[in-house]
């Protein structure tokens, strides 16, 4: 049985978007795609109170009108929408550990550029089985495409690249795939990005010295040790190897600027409480312009 592309809905901008690129997505890995609208409001228990009467109202509607808007604009997609009677992070995580991949939107930051995870996000990225890809308010299909003869973004142009951040010392095969699967989709490259730094009190910019050769050695080796049995698979992916001295974070949010999707991984973790993502994948989620794809792995 297929597992559908799901998308969170909370009839914000940002969710609307994510909608959208949920609908894209799905059409490129041909699976049907499921809108999920969840409210505890909507319990039964409660369905005499009149006070709930318009919000009910409300979040039928925002159903019906992502239904709408998305039947218009790809009308090859199948579609499905539920409503579901429970906290949103609560609907969301069991959703979308029954998805091929769960889709929410993302909030910007004033005047960064970037977004920042609500708390329904933060919850369900931290305990979500499945990759769960963020998409802010303002992403539109253009600006997944490199510009066009007059510089501007074109869906009629080849996709932007794909990034994915790495460390060789631990195991990254759910976050490669998903990183490979999406560059093979979208016919493009994938820049994988490792990152070493030396011990603490050296200098950056200063003269290499051999322990600086060495470390940096060690790592093109370590990634390319990692990504040979990939190369072999997916012969079609252009592949870029970048191994720079730095934190891991910072190179990432560089490399990202020009990228249609960045993936990062988060460790899983036994704990039941707390927003348990990595300091890589917070990084990522709160300022990184275009969509990012957070990937659970062992």
């Amino acid at each position: 049985m297929l597992r559908p592309v799901v998308v969170g809905l909370d009839g914000s901008r940002e969710s609307l978007a994510a909608a959208d690129w949920a609908a894209r997505e799905a059409l490129r890995r041909d699976l049907p795609l499921r809108l999920v609208h969840a409210w505890q409001g909507l319990s039964s228990d409660a369905s005499e109170l009149p006070e709930l009467e318009a919000p009910r109202y409300w979040a039928r509607r925002i159903l019906r009108g992502a239904m709408d808007h998305l039947n218009e604009r790809y009308p090859q997609l199948y579609l499905s929408a539920d409503q579901i009677a429970q906290p949103a992070a609560e609907a969301l995580v069991a959703a979308g550990a029954e998805a091929e991949l769960l889709v929410l939107g993302s909030r910007a930051f004033s005047g960064f550029g970037g977004f920042m995870a609500g708390s329904v996000a933060l919850a369900t990225v931290a305990h979500v089985t499945r990759p769960v890809v963020l998409v802010r308010a303002d992403h539109t299909a253009e600006n997944e495409h490199m510009p066009n003869a007059e510089g501007r973004p074109s869906v009629r142009g080849p996709y932007r690249e794909v990034v994915v951040g790495v460390d060789p010392a631990h195991p990254c095969e759910e976050l490669l795939s998903f990183a490979f699967e999406s560059a093979t989709l979208r016919s493009r490259s994938l820049s994988v990005v490792h990152t070493w730094h030396l011990a603490y009190g050296h200098v950056p910019g200063t003269a290499d010295t051999q322990a600086e050769v060495t470390s940096r050695a060690d790592a093109q080796h370590a990634l390319a040790t990692m990504l040979q049995p990939w190369r072999e698979k997916y012969p079609a992916v252009k592949l870029r190897e970048l191994v720079e001295n730095g934190r891991a974070a910072h190179r990432l949010l560089h490399h990202a600027q020009d990228a249609c999707l960045l993936v990062v991984g988060r460790k899983v973790r036994p704990a039941k409480l707390g927003a348990h993502t990595g300091p890589v994948a917070h990084a990522a989620m709160h300022h990184v312009r275009c969509p990012v794809a957070i990937v659970p792995h062992g």
